[in-house]
C-alpha cells in the first residue's frame, strides 16, 4: 500500500521559502499538480502533501498526467498509485507524437509536445474547479533554460516562479525553483518512489539544446562549487518576472 513519505528538512525547507518568496499558495487554493511520473513531479507530490498537513492556508491538491501515448513511455501505473494515496488523479491519453509528426518539424517535437500538454492541463484545470497549475521545473532547469535563451535566442529570460496565464483565469507555480536536480534525484531513489523512465523515442532521436547545457553546467560546477547560488542570484529578478500580476490576481500585497 503506497504512503505519503515525509521529504527531508531541507527539501522541505527550500519549498516552503519559494512558495513564500514568490506567494505561490493562497488559503483556499485548488492546486493540480502536473506529474509525469518523474523524480521531479513524484518529489514535488509529497513535499506539497507534507506541507498541505503543516501550512497556515488550506489548500486541495489533485494530480494529472498527460500520456502521449509515445514508444514504451507508458505512465499508467500512477493511476494505482493515486489511487492508493488517496489523490484526486486525472489520466489523459493523447497520440501527442503522431499529432508532432504530422504538424511539426522533427527537431520542434519537444516544443510542440510541451504546448499540447499544457494545453490539456489547463483546460481540465477549468472543467474541475481548479485554479493553480503546479509544476515541477526545479533551479537546474531555470538555469538551462536561461543559458539557452542567452545562448541561442539572445535573450535574458527563464521560466517563471508564479505567473497568470494568458487568458487570466490560471495561476501557475513552481514550488521547486530553489531545489537542485540532485535533491529529488536522492529523495526519489531513496525512498523507492516509483519513477517511470522517459523513454520518448522522439527526446532520443537526437542530441538536444537542454542537454548540452546540463553538461557545460556540470563541468563549471566542477571548478566553481558556488556557481548554482551565484546562478539563483542572477535568475530571481528573471523568475519574478510575472509576480506582480499573480500577486495583483491573489490580492496578495
Amino acid at each position: 500500500m503506497a504512503e505519503f513519505i515525509k521529504p527531508s528538512r531541507m527539501l522541505a525547507s527550500l519549498a516552503g521559502r519559494a512558495i513564500a518568496d514568490f506567494s505561490m499558495i493562497r488559503d483556499g487554493d485548488r492546486i493540480l499538480l502536473g506529474l509525469s511520473g518523474g523524480k521531479d513531479s513524484l518529489s514535488l507530490l509529497h513535499i506539497l502533501h507534507y506541507l498541505q498537513q503543516r501550512a497556515p492556508v488550506k489548500f486541495d491538491l489533485a494530480a494529472m498526467t498527460v500520456d502521449p501515448m509515445a514508444g514504451d513511455f507508458d505512465p499508467s501505473t500512477m493511476i494505482p498509485y493515486l489511487d492508493e494515496l488517496g489523490v484526486e488523479y486525472h489520466y489523459v491519453r493523447k497520440p501527442i507524437l503522431d499529432m508532432a509528426k504530422q504538424h511539426m518539424g522533427r527537431k520542434s517535437y519537444c516544443a510542440f509536445c510541451s504546448r499540447l500538454k499544457r494545453g490539456f492541463m489547463y483546460q481540465t484545470a477549468r472543467d474541475h474547479g481548479y485554479n493553480v497549475i503546479a509544476l515541477a521545473q526545479h533551479l537546474d532547469d531555470l538555469a538551462e533554460s536561461f543559458l539557452m535563451s542567452a545562448f541561442h535566442g539572445g535573450r535574458l529570460q527563464t521560466m517563471k516562479a508564479h505567473y497568470v496565464n494568458d487568458d487570466g483565469d490560471l495561476r501557475i507555480i513552481r514550488p521547486l525553483v530553489y531545489v537542485r536536480e540532485r535533491q529529488t534525484r536522492d529523495f526519489a531513489q531513496h525512498n523507492g518512489l516509483p519513477v517511470i523512465a522517459d523513454s520518448c523515442p522522439a527526446c532520443f532521436s537526437m542530441p538536444t539544446q537542454r542537454q548540452h547545457m546540463k553538461t557545460l553546467l556540470a563541468a563549471e560546477e566542477l571548478q566553481n562549487k558556488l556557481l548554482f547560488k551565484s546562478l539563483l542570484t542572477t535568475l530571481r529578478p528573471l523568475m519574478s518576472d510575472g509576480l506582480a500580476g499573480a500577486r495583483a490576481e491573489t490580492g496578495t500585497q
